[in-house]
């Protein structure tokens, strides 16, 4: 069984994005997964912003499991995201 941890504020990108639509720059977010070997533990997963922090990491046994729970993180903080701003947009109305 794994847990996600979402470190920091998660939603923090979402708010950045639209502050920078505000001021009329053109938003750019980019995440990546980080795969890390553990010396006899297993694999360490992060899920880190373009700037490098940490938005969700974990641990698992195997690297395919680590793989598999790195971008399930990764798919469920662009989702939030998403949803975020098409619910900002519907109040807007």
């Amino acid at each position: 069984m794994s847990v996600i941890r979402l470190t920091g504020e998660a939603g923090a990108g979402a708010n950045a994005l639209r502050v920078r639509q505000e001021q009329g720059t053109k938003p750019v977010g980019m995440f990546e997964v980080i795969l890390t070997r553990r010396k006899r533990f297993g694999w360490r997963w992060q899920v880190c912003d373009q700037s490098g922090k940490i938005c969700a990491d974990g641990f698992e046994r195997t690297r395919p499991s680590a793989k598999y729970y790195g971008e399930r993180a990764l798919f469920f903080l662009l989702s939030q995201a998403h949803l975020r701003n098409r619910s900002a947009a519907s109040s807007e109305d």
